[in-house]
């Protein structure tokens, strides 16, 4: 058990023993109400030798409270079409931009297993024409990476939703490590004009996406690429073609992600 671990079980058993002084303080006649702070450990102390079961049960319980509580607050958050995890205007929008469906990415070019998912987000796009797909640079991985998003959030004053998608594909399928030069010289073999796209990476408006996405995935307990946002669900990992559009037709079914 690393020291993470272990801090997070000493605070887990002192909670339960505060809980239980409480329960057994709200159990004492009032007569009782102010006993020797001692005497109280010492019973309780006493109780847990006698009944360890009850710290497994309490902790079993606790992790399926706080469980119960991070998928409210990431429900909260993708249940709501007014979220900027939607209506932001500093992310990329391709596949129908009216579609009956919405699937958020967060990914990293970096990112061997984003590389590995692309195929199933374009299989999607392609088989699907009423899916809207949306991309949150979200660059965790590498230096490089926050570069290579840089340039691909200002080529949107440049390409078109289609070349977009296009750029987006050809970037992740490239050998070696992916940093700026790469991402430039991608953006000039597809025709953009590199003075321009010099100084849109200047706007004030990237860092700003950025942080954006970095702040959402917070909210949302992402901490690794890619995840995705369908049908209101999350989805952390490249689960498969299969697997996402299960959830996109059980949402067109019954507005849940699995019905």
């Amino acid at each position: 058990m690393n020291l993470t671990s272990t801090f997070r079980s000493q605070n887990t058993f002192r909670n339960l023993a505060t809980a239980a002084l409480l329960a057994l303080a709200s159990l004492m006649p009032a007569a009782a109400q102010t006993p020797d702070k001692a005497a109280i450990e010492a019973v309780i102390k006493d109780y847990l030798l006698k009944n360890p079961e009850v710290i497994q049960e309490a902790m079993v319980e606790l992790e399926r409270r706080q469980k119960e509580a991070e998928a409210a607050a990431v429900k909260k958050i993708t249940a709501d079409p007014k979220s900027p995890l939607y209506t932001s205007e500093h992310h990329t929008v391709v596949g129908n931009p009216n579609g009956d469906v919405t699937l958020v990415e967060f990914f990293d070019f970096n990112c061997g297993f984003c590389k590995k998912g692309l195929a199933d987000i374009v299989k999607v796009i392609e088989t699907d024409k009423n899916v809207r797909v949306i991309f949150k640079e979200f660059p965790i991985l590498a230096p490089g990476s926050r570069d290579a998003s840089i340039v691909a959030l200002a080529l949107r004053e440049q390409f078109d939703k289609d070349k977009l998608l296009k750029f987006h594909v050809n970037l992740l399928n490239a050998k070696g490590s992916i940093g700026k030069e790469l991402a430039l010289g991608v953006a000039k073999d597809m025709g953009a004009d590199l003075k321009k796209l010099e100084v849109a990476m200047a706007s004030p408006g990237i860092p700003l996406a950025l942080e954006e996405s970095k702040l959402l995935a917070d909210a949302l307990g992402i901490n690794g690429t890619p995840s995705y946002i369908v049908a209101e669900d999350l989805v952390v990992g490249a689960r498969g073609y299969g697997e996402l559009q299960k959830r996109i037709a059980s949402w067109r079914q019954c507005k849940k992600a699995e019905c």
